[in-house]
């Protein structure tokens, strides 16, 4: 069975419209049948069934909390689920169709979690949900994500693997909560993947979006992950890095505020976290720098990438930089004088969407993106040269 978890708080026109979208997937016997759970962060006006399903087909629950709980509303969904595998969505996101089913069902025994390819609206009328795109045309993606770290709003996980690692930590309120479970997940020897077969809509609907509260939490939760899980030649310049990025973001979304607040419940709650190390080789994989090497070595393997050239830096562009140079390959600031144009993030998405707009931008040009799931080509014909 799939269980579908969605936490959701005061916007209930949004909610039936995504439990219509889930209803109107189709039949799920192929999986042993589907359920949605709804956890209500205490919404103003409790939530009740025939308002929330507009009859759907599929069975609903609703759990009421007793208070905004946020992200670790969750919990108490997965906890109550009983599929197998449970469909993390949020309020305003849904699959766009059944082809996940597959995924799921040759899933390595030991892969975790299932990421989604997770679409945004191209355009749309703030806070107002538009229909999908036509099949076969462009839709941006959502930001954010690494390799091995999945997207709350969109990700197949395994039940019995969400509970033994403890779920969300209430403590994160919201944002970077899925990189601090990931992690746990990794250090528990499960792995995480990304599986293009399974597409996700997420409207984004703007309702409640408070940037200097946004910021606020995402310096002081990326803080802490760096804390919890960085090895200890990598936990200062971890740091570091997510002190400045973030203070990048908060000027250009003009939330210096809510930032210097993050900053300050960073200073005072550092050192509280509990320290977990990774090894070496599992930080590598957390932060995508093991995506990375692996890639632009069966990139060079199948054809020398001679001077390269950063395109769209972003997520972890360190890492890229990382694997670039350990192949002693020279990195030009300028795109013209390089005979490889590599993308500079490894969030999945901005990825997808950066090398898109780079073959568009530099036609005949040899463009790489610095992860082999977006090569399978590429894969098939070098990987186990270049791996062994």
């Amino acid at each position: 069975m799939i269980s579908y978890v969605l936490p959701t708080r005061d916007r209930p026109d949004v909610l039936r419209r995504t439990i219509e979208a889930i209803d109107a997937l189709g039949d799920h016997a192929p999986a042993g049948g589907a359920e949605i759970v709804i956890a209500d962060n205490a919404s103003a006006a409790p939530l009740s069934l025939p308002a929330a399903t507009a009859e759907s087909r599929i069975p609903l629950r609703v759990l009421r909390m007793r208070r905004n709980i946020s992200a670790a509303a969750r919990n108490a969904g997965a906890r109550a689920a009983r599929g197998r595998w449970i469909v993390m969505l949020d309020d305003d996101s849904y699959p766009l169709d059944l082809n996940y089913l597959d995924a799921l069902r040759c899933a390595d025994p030991r892969t975790a979690v299932v990421a989604a390819e997770i679409f945004v609206p191209a355009a749309r009328a703030p806070e107002t949900p538009c229909t999908p795109a036509a099949p076969g045309a462009a839709m941006p993606h959502e930001a954010g994500g690494l390799p091995e770290v999945f997207i709350g709003c969109g990700a197949a996980i395994r039940r019995e693997a969400f509970l033994d690692a403890g779920g969300y930590d209430p403590a994160f309120d919201y944002y970077a909560e899925e990189y601090d479970l990931s992690a746990r997940l990794l250090l528990a020897g499960w792995s995480i993947a990304f599986d293009r077969a399974f597409r996700v809509m997420h409207h984004k609907v703007a309702a409640g979006r408070d940037m200097n509260r946004i910021l606020r939490r995402l310096v002081r939760n990326n803080g802490w992950v760096a804390r919890r899980y960085a090895p200890a030649p990598h936990h200062t310049p971890q740091l570091q890095e997510t002190i400045a990025r973030y203070a990048r973001i908060a000027r250009k979304e003009r939330a210096v505020r809510g930032y210097l607040h993050g900053l300050a419940e960073l200073s005072l709650t550092l050192l509280r976290q509990q320290r977990r190390p990774m090894p070496t080789d599992l930080w590598d994989r957390f932060t995508g720098l093991a995506a990375a090497r692996l890639a632009l070595r069966a990139h060079h393997a199948a054809a020398p990438l001679g001077r390269v050239a950063l395109l769209s830096p972003g997520k972890n562009a360190r890492a890229v930089l990382q694997a670039a140079r350990e192949l002693n390959l020279h990195v030009t600031p300028s795109p013209a004088d390089a005979d490889t144009l590599l993308i500079g993030t490894l969030s999945p998405g901005p990825m997808i969407d950066a090398l898109a707009r780079a073959r568009a931008e530099f036609p005949g040009r040899r463009i790489i993106a610095p992860w082999t799931a977006l090569h399978p080509e590429l894969v098939q014909r070098t990987l186990p040269a270049a791996a062994a």
